[in-house]
């Protein structure tokens, strides 16, 4: 097995919802850290609507393994940022049998 190159610098955000005074709720994403990622792309597709088209693509990201329970460990529901990039994580796993390494798998979505 190749070890992953870490060279690419994302930051890792979470959403947190605040009150807004007419019982509904804004959203904003907090960055919880910074974590330096090796990206894979995987598949993308195109879905053309009415009015726009919006093009996906599927990534594999791989970073450095944090404890269970952690802030710096990438949950689904999360995503990574990368200047204007946005990759919303759909799931994590082990991606070696010691447990260095998780494999993030995540989601791009452009509008066009």
């Amino acid at each position: 097995m190749t070890l992953p190159k870490l060279y690419r610098k994302l930051e890792l955000e979470e959403a947190q919802r605040s009150p807004d005074g007419a019982g509904g709720y804004t959203q904003t994403w907090v960055t919880l850290g910074t974590l330096w990622a090796d990206m894979r792309p995987r598949t993308g597709n195109e879905k053309v609507g009415d009015l726009q088209s919006v093009s996906g693509a599927s990534w594999r990201i791989i970073v450095r393994a944090s404890p269970a329970g952690s802030a710096s460990r990438p949950r689904p529901e999360q995503r990574f940022r990368e200047g204007s990039r946005l990759f919303h994580i759909l799931a994590v796993t082990e991606f070696d049998p010691t447990s260095h390494y998780l494999t993030c798998y995540a989601r791009e979505e452009v509008v066009t």
